[in-house]
């Protein structure tokens, strides 16, 4: 019980210091944390998520990742693990612990009980209240002012520009696996395939193509190409689809039915179509991306700030 509560304690020091590394973890601690793994908040291919509640109040997600899956691997999960590490954003979900453990259960093998030991590998992250964007695009048919549309749209493109600036390129970003804050705030999770990039290469060559159809770029499909144009691809897919408020699979004209009276949503339809372009030499980087919405914000305030007499103490207008 010692052990485990000095590892409950580590991964206390990491909820509560942003700067903290993160904590190796035990199967018992993580069992105790869980209450035996009793509530399940999400789950995928890659296993299921649990509810944990840390000593001092704290709530975390605990993702056990399921060895029965085909893709399941220790080089997987240290690749995953190493991104991990390495991010520390606003709009990237913290990542707080991980277990890499083997737990000892008594199966029944070929009609003889026997101790098989089965490899438990689990990540711990922050808990983000508000779901995913996939399911309040799904879920919410009154959908999102364009205030709080517009504010998801320019975090995830933050947390995105950190990543690449960062050189490691997520490769699987989708309205899914972006989770919302508590205030709403985008936090990019699930990096089980993503990449980092080393010195001054940003292309390389892959035989083991990975990805959500509709959100892979056409050169990762057809070439096994990976850039960070291929994010950039991904994110377009995103954005139309937070655009129009729907999951359903883009069609060819799909922008035709949005009214872009609003010259910021009208900004976004561009950024959209040109991050779906075929050519990822056609996309625009994340910083351009920025900048275009950073400039549309200062053209927009200023329409906003126009000179209204009534409020003006020096005009003849002018109401208390």
């Amino acid at each position: 019980m010692g052990d485990q509560e000095s590892d409950i304690e580590d991964l206390e020091r990491a909820f509560n210091d942003a700067s903290a590394q993160a904590a190796r973890i035990s199967y018992g601690a993580l069992r105790l944390i869980t209450q035996n793994f009793a509530l399940v908040i999400g789950s995928g291919g890659f296993g299921s998520v649990y509810l944990g509640k840390l000593q001092n109040g704290g709530i975390i997600a605990v993702k056990k990742l399921s060895s029965q899956t085909e893709d399941f691997s220790n080089k997987q999960f240290l690749a995953e693990v190493d991104v991990l590490r390495r991010l520390n954003h606003k709009n990237i979900v913290r990542f707080l612990g991980y277990c890499a453990d083997a737990h000892g259960e008594v199966m029944d093998v070929e009609g003889k009980l026997r101790i098989v030991e089965e490899p438990q590998r689990l990540l711990c992250f922050e808990h983000v209240p508000n779901g995913n964007l996939g399911h309040y695009i799904k879920e919410k048919s009154y959908g999102f002012e364009w205030s709080m549309r517009y504010q998801i749209i320019k975090g995830i493109c933050q947390g995105l520009q950190y990543l690449h600036q960062e050189r490691i390129y997520h490769l699987d970003l989708k309205p899914e696996n972006v989770l919302l804050g508590a205030q709403m705030e985008p936090k990019i999770t699930d990096f089980g395939l993503s990449r980092c990039f080393v010195g001054q290469k940003s292309t390389i060559i892959t035989s083991n193509i990975q990805g959500t159809m509709g959100y892979m770029a056409p050169e990762l499909i057809d070439n096994q190409q990976i850039s960070f144009k291929a994010d950039i691809f991904s994110f377009g897919v995103t954005l139309a689809k937070l655009l129009l408020q729907s999951n359903e699979p883009l069609t060819q004209n799909w922008h035709q039915s949005l009214d872009e009276d609003c010259p910021q949503m009208k900004m976004c339809v561009e950024i959209a179509l040109r991050c779906m372009k075929w050519d990822p030499n056609s996309r625009p980087t994340i910083d351009e991306i920025l900048h275009q919405l950073n400039k549309t914000e200062i053209m927009f305030q200023k329409v906003r700030e126009v000179y209204e007499p009534s409020k003006d103490p020096q005009s003849s207008l002018f109401k208390v």
